[in-house]
């Protein structure tokens, strides 16, 4: 997608068709959340890049969000301030008029990571904090044994953690995030434990990368997986996971504070 979508919606996901379930499916998970926030130290001003339905914005700290989907910003809950209409590589901002900035979950879908990153360093005093995948290894995860073309897609459309440093400059530390078994964030990971979740074709829909694949890979994904879990092929291979109350996989936090 070039520019913005009939929703508003910027870069290469289109939100007015896949994001109406979103908040649903999406829903923040507190350990995640406190990795956000420590990251963020000790700022009270905070700007939400790609903010969405609002995943992760504390109600201590003065939020400022920003999200380019009509249908993302409908889908914000009363508590939370509207978001601002815009989109990260051109933040209505002053320079340094955050004490820091955020986005969770929106970096790889952006039209210029490098552009919107370099707006989050200007308009923030100190630290920018980016929850995101490292594209290295998202192929890692069991749903690539059923459904390559999504995390081929994830791998492509994520940008590489080097090159989001380099964009970010300053002092920049890299930190894995564990992530929970009864996860409440239904990233595609967060069912590594609870594989009959991604059966349900909503679920599916408020992860962007299966809107990139036809509906012919997703009736075979979930045709297959359906089998393996009904003559239990998919446990012998991968049920271990189900005994694990943390994974680690790609996700990531990306912290960076000014030289």
């Amino acid at each position: 997608m070039n520019g913005r979508g009939v929703d508003g919606s910027a870069g290469d996901a289109d939100y007015g068709t896949i994001g109406g379930g979103y908040a649903r499916y999406r829903q923040p998970d507190a350990r995640i959340g406190q990795v956000i926030t420590a990251a963020l130290g000790g700022a009270r001003t905070v700007v939400n890049v790609g903010a969405g339905a609002g995943s992760y914005e504390s109600a201590t700290l003065a939020v400022t969000a920003v999200e380019p989907s009509a249908s993302m910003r409908a889908q914000r809950p009363a508590h939370l301030p509207p978001a601002v209409d815009a989109v990260a590589e051109h933040l209505p901002f002053d320079d340094d008029a955050f004490d820091a900035a955020m986005t969770t979950f929106s970096v790889h879908q952006w039209n210029d990571h490098r552009a919107g990153l370099r707006e989050m360093r200007r308009v923030a005093r100190g630290p920018v904090v980016v929850l995101t995948c490292d594209p290295e290894l998202v192929r890692d995860f069991w749903l690539y044994a059923y459904a390559p073309e999504v995390l081929d897609t994830e791998a492509r459309r994520y940008p590489s953690v080097a090159a989001m440093t380099e964009a970010l400059g300053g002092h920049t530390t890299v930190t894995p995030v564990p992530i929970p078994a009864d996860c409440t964030d239904g990233f595609n990971e967060a069912y590594y434990a609870r594989p009959e979740m991604l059966l349900d074709p909503g679920a599916r829909q408020a992860c962007s990368a299966w809107s990139f694949v036809d509906e012919r890979a997703r009736e075979r994904f979930a045709a297959d997986l359906r089998s393996d879990l009904a003559d239990g092929t998919w446990d012998e291979r991968f049920g271990s996971l189900r005994q694990k109350p943390f994974y680690e996989g790609s996700l990531v936090v990306i912290r960076s504070v000014p030289a």
